[in-house]
């Protein structure tokens, strides 16, 4: 019987999930980490012990250090409690450990027992944040833990797919895409092969390539995170073979997941912000001049957003000042463009559609989700943390309102033919989903896949309402088919319908795709006419902003128990 309080760093920002620190910043966290660290140091020896001792046969403490890492990184990319527990419980099956854990927004606390002995562990993440790649890479890594210790794959039809993918995450071309690096490899194996047949008939040549191959990749783990407890792993990426892969190995790849950078700069996060952004203000009604103005005021927050975020500073006061500028931008430009044009002046309502980047879609669907799988203590910090984010964000567009003596009374009707509006309608949908998509570190493919989900959900769901139905009827509606629509496309890649590459986890698409329907606009016109002290105006649009909110997670829920078994059945 032991127990053992381990900690671990999480992520900053929903765009920069998994981001270093700049040279001077990384000074200034080291010195806050003096006085407030999040990592409690734990008792290595029994994991250094097993370091090199196949996973399978290890003591309980090198098995909960991987199945509790694995956790850790689950809930850092942002998912809900009920995916970090499967995720676990899918690492502990093959090595015959039990695991209870309970999960909240930013800590874990797992015991896991084989049997005979028992650990507890303690993860405490300093911050929350989103990153999609990651979650789909663990998926990917939970196969290829199973399969190579014997059990079948879960998460794809073909296990070769995740063990191409994760025995490639060390190669260079794997930065900026990881399926670009299993495509650089099969060549490099054609090649080879090619290459051994020739030398087979001429002999005494050897290939540039398999010179290449041959050479040791160097890892260099970072400092001050989790993985701080495995400073000893250095060296080569060993090779896996069988079910004889090592607690080393196994937290060899961990590293490589954890350290991943973020996909995309700050500058193309921010025109990621500035076109998700455009696309809502034209959902919402507005018209040329209005989608210019969120487009720079968007990009111009977001490309601080990450500048801010990469030196930790606090998420809230970021979020404030992120927002003020961006309302800023937003009313500039059109100001500017008064110069030539009045009509531009008269666009007040165009700044809400700047602000709307920094809306966590992302918590607040996976908290409605938990209280869906009866985990309340997760679903409502989840839930609180959103609305958090949300006050200061309309806190700080309030002021600037305020201060610039703004005015919104909403859009203008554009007057368009409902053909015409709709294929407007679709344009804009898919490339806002798809902004969202980059904001949260999605690899292009999946944001293309997401991106398609969400124009076709949000076209109907707009349409729906032009027809009378209600805002909160038709939200329900788009969520359920955002959520069929995903399953659809996981069974098709399962089923080899569409290329194995493309199968992605249901929350990386669904989420993208509705986050779109969340009623920012609702929520900012609440405290806007809270803060003229109108509170009648002010509960009626914060009732509608609850219910549309509501009716969201609702959907997701009701699609996942039609189509998931483990949500249909309380087991």
């Amino acid at each position: 019987m032991g127990s053992a309080s381990v900690t671990g760093s999480g992520e900053g920002d929903e765009s920069a999930a998994g981001t270093r620190a700049a040279g001077a910043a990384q000074g200034t966290a080291a010195a806050v980490q003096h006085f407030h660290t999040h990592s409690i140091p734990l008792d290595m020896e029994d994991i250094e012990r097993d370091w090199n001792t196949p996973v399978a046969k290890a003591g309980i403490a090198a098995k909960s250090s991987v199945i509790v890492r694995v956790g850790m990184l689950d809930l850092g990319a942002g998912t809900g409690s009920f995916r970090v527990r499967e995720m676990m419980h899918r690492i502990a099956y093959p090595l015959n450990v039990h695991v209870r854990s309970d999960v909240n927004l930013t800590d874990i606390e797992a015991s896991c027992t084989d049997g005979r002995n028992r650990i507890t562990e303690v993860v405490d993440l300093p911050t929350t944040g989103v990153n999609t790649e990651r979650i789909w890479l663990l998926e990917h890594f939970a196969d290829w833990f199973n399969v190579h210790l014997g059990e079948e794959s879960m998460y794809h039809a073909k296990p070769t797919v995740s063990e191409e993918l994760v025995d490639q995450l060390g190669s260079p071309a794997s930065r900026k895409s990881a399926m670009h690096a299993v495509k650089e490899a099969r060549l490099e194996r054609k090649a080879q092969q090619a290459q051994e047949s020739l030398d087979e008939a001429v002999p005494g040549t050897r290939s540039t390539a398999a010179v290449a191959s041959s050479r040791r990749r160097v890892h260099k783990p970072p400092k001050g995170q989790y993985a701080q407890h495995f400073d000893h792993v250095g060296g080569a990426l060993l090779p896996v073979g069988g079910s004889g892969i090592t607690v080393g190995q196994v937290h060899e790849r961990l590293d490589l997941i954890e350290r991943r950078r973020p996909l995309y700069s700050p500058l193309f996060s921010g025109f990621g912000a500035a076109v998700a952004c455009a696309g809502f203000v034209f959902l919402l009604g507005g018209g040329p001049y209005d989608m210019v103005g969120a487009f720079i005021g968007a990009g111009l927050g977001q490309f601080l957003r990450r500048l801010l975020f990469a030196r930790r500073l606090n998420q809230f006061f970021v979020t404030f000042v992120c927002v003020a500028l961006a309302a800023l931008a937003c009313t500039g430009t059109l100001r500017l463009i008064g110069l030539f044009d009045p009509v531009a002046l008269q666009h007040d309502t165009a700044y809400i559609g700047a602000m709307l980047f920094v809306i966590p879609g992302f918590p607040l669907i996976t908290g409605g989700l938990d209280i869906a799988k009866i985990d309340f203590p997760s679903g409502i910090q989840r839930i609180t943390y959103t609305f958090a984010i949300i006050l200061m964000a309309t806190l700080a567009g309030w002021m600037v309102a305020t201060i610039v003596h703004l005015n919104p009374q909403g859009f203008e009707p554009l007057g368009l033919r409902p053909l015409a509006n709709g294929a407007f309608r679709l344009i804009a949908a898919f490339v806002g989903v798809w902004g969202f998509s980059v904001l949260f570190n999605s690899p292009q493919r999946m944001c293309l896949t997401a991106a398609s989900i969400g124009a076709i959900t949000d076209t109907l769901r707009l349409t729906i309402i032009d027809f009378g139905m209600p805002p909160e009827a038709a939200a329900f509606i788009g969520a359920l088919l955002s959520g069929l629509l995903a399953s659809a496309w996981r069974s098709s890649v399962r089923r080899g319908l569409l290329p194995p590459h493309l199968g992605y986890p249901r929350i990386c698409l669904t989420v993208p795709s509705i986050v779109i329907m969340v009623p920012g606009l609702y929520m900012y016109q609440a405290m806007f006419h809270l803060g003229q002290f109108d509170t009648q105006s002010a509960l009626d649009w914060a009732f509608r902003a609850f219910m549309v909110i509501l009716c969201l997670p609702v959907g997701l829920a009701m699609a996942r128990v039609l189509t998931d078994k483990s949500w249909r059945y309380d087991i």
